[in-house]
């Protein structure tokens, strides 16, 4: 099943990428563990918020065609949604 994630969920992901740069960039000048560390702590926490926004937008999606096709309950597929998060930590 092909997916069109949305333009916010990419703009995120390349600020992350960005970021990225930005510890090499850091760790190239020789920049404190401290500063590396505050760094890297922030790419972690934006690619968490990416994950679970993707995570929630795709639960969406698969909920409404599931309710459109006739099968009321979520009840599944908030479970995988709910294991793939945890999978990620």
């Amino acid at each position: 099943m092909e997916y069109n994630y949305p333009d916010d969920i990419k703009t995120r992901l390349r600020r992350i990428e960005g970021q990225i740069r930005g510890v090499l960039r850091l760790m190239e000048e020789g920049k404190s563990c401290k500063e590396v560390v505050s760094q890297l702590s922030a790419v972690r926490n934006a690619s968490d918020r990416a994950l679970a926004q993707i995570v929630a937008d795709n639960l969406q999606r698969c909920i409404l065609e599931d309710q459109e096709s006739g099968n009321p309950d979520p009840g599944k597929m908030v479970k995988e949604a709910v294991e793939l998060l945890v999978k990620s930590r």
